[in-house]
């Protein structure tokens, strides 16, 4: 199976990611990465340091002639590359050496892992603190350029057989479709393209906020706009759909083998996530059962059939987001990730200095209005991994010519 580990803080000189478990043989190259590192600084709203990061991974070991080895995949990922003065290091941050003068952080931002995280780890009272700056660094989303690196490894595999991820916003804040049928009717037309999700990811990337509707895209950048003015920021909620799923990826038979569970946990993995559904989940919940479940029927419509025909079925509908059972069904895997507001916020909220203390307001660090555009490419990332793990459990093998022929049997009998 394939997991990855990352290391590294925000102001830090550099974010490491190793991957172990990608077979050999898979296509991979660094420009395959940074293509999606790209897209996560999409998104009208962001804030400055989308000014100063300019990702480009560095691959290190674990590929040669742009083909994996199978053995682990070693990145390095910088900060703030092209100016590393204003990504704080090495100063914030030094290996070594005593703090010195070095300011420290000790007001905790409500919303954010600081308070909780400094209790933690010891960073609220001497010897080593009272000091923010270890939890905000690692809690920083960050992080997230370094989880879609290593995370893009496994959306290669994916590729290469056939299987696409993609995403796009359906609200920011207050302006988002109202109606669910709306954007899944225009979704389901790019998915019909040639491509299928890759085609709905690149419809999504031409819009300031991700959105598949022109006027849904100019009512939020006027909503970001006044929500700036207003000192305040914005959550939002954005759907991650995969196409070419096969049937039968996950199991009923345990708990930690269901596919929507291991979705759902993908998603509140990242940073500032709040909720998530599968499919209709929140939808079907107050809707009677005939009208959430998918119907089945013959693939070509037809009422009569033979028990060889029993062999090629097909939901009318996808409400359950391509999962029954904790099974994938063989429709497309839809899941949405439901983000909170960001908690830097311009106008100060209440805390308590943890060094004298007393209750003083946060102070404003740079920040972005909004970054649910972001983190629906970072969700795309994350549920891509869930997918390629779930495809080598049931196709697994040491070589990508193994697994890419036992996916074509399988798919070619189905």
């Amino acid at each position: 199976m394939i997991r990855y580990l990352t290391a590294g803080e925000s102001h830090g000189e550099a974010l490491i990611g190793v991957v172990e478990g990608l077979p050999a043989g898979v296509p991979l190259t660094a420009d395959d990465l940074n293509e999606h590192l790209g897209r996560r600084w999409l998104g009208y709203g962001r804030g400055g340091r989308s000014k100063i990061e300019r990702d480009q991974v560095h691959v290190y070991s674990g590929v040669r002639f742009s083909k994996t080895l199978g053995s682990p995949v070693g990145l390095r990922l910088d900060n703030g590359a092209y100016e590393k003065d204003r990504a704080g290091w090495p100063e914030k941050m030094a290996l070594e050496g005593e703090r010195g003068d070095v300011e420290r952080v000790t007001l905790p931002r409500p919303g954010h892992a600081d308070l909780a995280g400094a209790r933690k780890y010891g960073f609220d009272r001497p010897p080593r603190g009272p000091d923010l700056r270890p939890v905000i660094d690692r809690s920083s989303a960050r992080e997230t350029a370094m989880r879609v690196a290593c995370c893009s490894t496994a959306r290669q595999l994916l590729r290469a057989l056939g299987i696409e991820v993609g995403s796009h916003v359906v609200r920011i804040g207050r302006v988002g479709f109202e109606d669910a049928e709306a954007w899944q009717e225009r979704a389901g037309e790019l998915l019909s393209e040639e491509g299928g999700a890759r085609a709905l990811y690149e419809k999504a990337d031409e819009s300031a906020t991700r959105m598949i509707d022109p006027e849904l895209t100019e009512r939020c950048v006027e909503h970001i706009d006044e929500t700036k003015e207003q000192r305040d920021s914005l959550g939002g909620a954005y759907e991650v759909v995969v196409t070419g799923v096969p049937a039968g990826l996950g199991s009923y038979a345990q708990w930690d083998r269901r596919l929507d569970g291991k979705l759902a946990q993908a998603i509140l993995s990242i940073q500032a996530q709040k909720g998530v559904e599968v499919g209709d989940g929140v939808a079907g919940a107050g809707r009677y059962g005939s009208e959430v479940h998918d119907e089945i029927i013959h693939q070509n419509g037809a009422d009569g059939g033979t028990p060889e025909d029993a062999q090629t079925l097909r939901r009318r509908t996808n409400r359950a987001g391509g999962v029954e059972g904790g099974v994938s069904n063989g429709m497309p895997l839809v899941v949405r990730g439901f983000m909170k507001p960001i908690p830097t916020l311009i106008e100060p909220l209440d805390s308590v200095d943890l060094d004298s203390g007393e209750a003083r307001t946060t102070r404003y660090e740079r920040s972005d209005v909004t970054s649910v555009p972001a983190a629906s490419t970072v969700a795309e990332a994350t549920v891509a991994l869930v997918v390629a793990n779930a495809l080598l459990e049931r196709f697994g093998g040491d070589r990508f010519e193994q697994i890419q022929r036992r996916f074509e049997e399988a798919r070619s009998s189905s």
